[in-house]
């Protein structure tokens, strides 16, 4: 009986690990696109997204957002021409963490992880209603992150980044 009980502790000890990687999906779902302009026009560059203690921060090459109707996606190669950054903090972050000409001192960054791979699609469609405005679909596909340690995470699905409005 001793035998079969130090079977599954022996097991137990050797089992994989998969180290500290502290991230292991990306959900932004449920937060909205958040900016710093005080007006959204088609120059605004800098979107970012918050999660309690996590920042998904998009920066996109400048001249991507227009005001006419996309026949085709526009796209925008993850590093080189648009920068995705996932962010940690010891507390809950709000967007003064971002948009103040001082950072505030908390919460501090615990990890910051660029984007290696990846790539920004935007489409854009004239509003139904008010003919003034443009909606810009802005999603990414193929992110993968690599932290300090070289664990890696990759995210092959479709990521839904959130739709912006821009006016004429």
């Amino acid at each position: 009986m001793r035998k079969w009980l130090g079977i599954p502790l022996l097991f137990t000890f050797l089992a994989c690990n998969d180290g500290d990687l502290q991230i292991s999906v990306i959900d932004f779902d449920t937060a909205t696109v958040q900016y710093c302009d005080t007006q959204l026009s088609t120059s605004t560059t800098f979107f970012f997204k918050l999660n309690s203690e996590e920042a998904l921060i998009l920066e996109l090459q400048s001249d991507l957002l227009k005001n006419e109707i996309t026949t085709e996606d526009i796209s925008s190669n993850i590093p080189g021409q648009s920068k995705v950054t996932y962010r940690t903090f010891d507390g809950s972050v709000s967007s003064d963490y971002f948009c103040s000409n001082i950072p505030p001192a908390s919460p501090k960054v615990v990890e910051d992880i660029l984007a290696e791979n990846g790539q920004v699609v935007i489409s854009t469609l004239r509003n139904e209603t008010d003919t003034t405005l443009f909606e810009h679909t802005i999603s990414m596909q193929n992110l993968s992150l690599i932290n300090e340690k070289g664990e890696r995470i990759t995210d092959l699905t479709t990521i839904d980044f959130g739709t912006i409005t821009t006016s004429n």
